[in-house]
């Protein structure tokens, strides 16, 4: 089973067929999915099941209703065992971006993080799951799938927020606070921590 975070709402994509309770379930093969995420947008819909019976082919079939963009990102620890994170649009966020044509993903990750954040000395530890959720560009619905990275470094300089991709603050947090920052983040970026 897949979790897509539609505005933050769960979009399961199942093979099973559940008794429905508190969501609402679609069949993959005749749904119209940006009808769905447009109501999933619109908090018509809280929580959804796409249900198509092959699980080793859902994600494609999905793929095929609707465009995909590749993301890297990095969960990021000090010398101190702090985390780094950042804050955008009124919500604290790890930092990630788009993959470049003809770029590993483990390399998107890195220059992402130190693009948004100013952070360098950068070392991949271990590659983490990844997330999906569906955004809005240029009047058009994707999905976007980051392939997140544990990572540590060394580096104590001066943090530096990326202020042409919206990005107020960067910070250390130490686990007290990432708990307090998780309150206000994303569902997806909450799945990193569980």
């Amino acid at each position: 089973m897949y979790k897509v975070f539609v505005n933050d709402k769960p979009l399961f994509l199942t093979n099973e067929i559940a008794k429905e309770t508190d969501f609402q379930l679609f069949l993959l093969e005749s749904v119209d999915i940006e009808q769905l995420i447009i109501k999933m947008f619109n908090n018509k819909i809280k929580k959804a099941y796409l249900y198509y019976p092959d699980e080793k082919e859902i994600l494609k079939k999905v793929k095929e209703k609707i465009p995909v963009c590749k993301a890297g990102g990095g969960l990021v620890y000090n010398t101190k065992g702090e985390v780094l994170f950042i804050y955008r649009n009124g919500k604290w966020d790890l930092p990630k971006g788009g993959k470049e044509k003809g770029e590993e993903i483990d390399f998107t990750a890195m220059r992402e993080v130190e693009e948004e954040t100013g952070v360098g000395k950068l070392k991949i530890k271990d590659k983490l799951q990844k997330t999906y959720h569906v955004f809005k560009r240029n009047g058009k619905y994707k999905l976007k799938i980051t392939h997140w990275y544990s990572m540590t470094t060394t580096f104590d300089g001066v943090l530096t927020p990326q202020a042409n991709e919206g990005i107020e603050k960067v910070a250390w947090l130490n686990p007290e606070q990432v708990q307090e920052a998780l309150k206000n983040s994303y569902e997806n970026i909450k799945l990193l921590f569980e």
